[in-house]
């Protein structure tokens, strides 16, 4: 029997190699070398001393559970690889959209930057933006806010009227309750997708100059008109 063992011993090997065709072709010549060896045996056996039949049972249960684990890992792949396919073509369909993810700093461009925020009751608010790229405030005021989502769009003005170049700012909100108690205040941006990288694993979102995969959108939203800055500034809460 020790060329049988052989045989078997080989297909056991292969269960720990990856799921490639190679893989279970080697298994597949395994199998019937050991099923030709085995015919043989069983033609050529001693009347008088028989093969026992528990050890090539055994061998012949071996082999199987080679098969089996051969066919779960090349089911495994293909689930794998529909389930990559399935994400990059989510991720391609939010090129275009306007979304909202966690964060403070966001792009302005020519239709002016807009962050949302929430808070858990009415306050009033400080809004501050500063620009990223020279640590200089650009704009703060103070605002009146309800509990709840807020959006607040900033046009580029400061509060000198001065228009700000585009590019990546930040905001910060600070606010007190009616009895001047620190209200906490967490902010998002609501800006376009613009690009969608698939090189990445799993693919990731372009979102106001910084990646983000698509777990981390909070919402889709339809950009409403930008509503016009008031006579203080150059922001605008809603």
């Amino acid at each position: 029997m020790s060329t049988i063992a052989g045989a078997a011993a080989a297909a056991s090997t292969t269960s720990t190699t990856s799921g490639t065709s190679s893989t279970n072709a080697m298994v597949a010549s395994n199998f019937t070398t050991f099923l030709q060896l085995l015919t043989t045996q069983l033609k050529n056996q001693n009347p008088l001393d028989p093969l026992d039949t528990n050890q090539f049972t055994q061998q012949l249960v071996q082999f199987a559970q080679v098969e089996q684990q051969m066919k779960s890992n090349d089911q495994l792949a293909s689930i794998l690889a529909l389930e990559k396919s399935a994400q990059q073509t989510a991720a391609m369909a939010y090129v275009g959209h306007t979304v909202v993810v966690d964060g403070s700093s966001t792009e302005l461009t020519s239709n002016g930057a807009t962050w949302s925020f929430n808070a858990p009751k009415t306050a009033t608010a400080t809004v501050t933006i500063k620009d990223n790229a020279t640590g200089q405030t650009a704009y703060t005021g103070t605002f009146g806010v309800n509990a709840g989502d807020q959006k607040f769009t900033w046009d580029g003005k400061g509060n000198d009227g001065k228009t700000w170049p585009p590019g990546n700012y930040t905001m910060s909100v600070t606010a007190v309750d009616a009895n001047q108690q620190a209200v906490n205040i967490s902010t998002e941006i609501q800006a376009v997708v613009t690009a969608a990288n698939m090189q990445n694993d799993p693919p990731t979102l372009t979102i106001a100059g910084k990646d983000y995969t698509a777990d981390k959108i909070k919402r889709i939203v339809i950009p409403s008109t930008i509503p016009q800055p008031d006579t203080s500034g150059g922001g605008s809460g809603a």
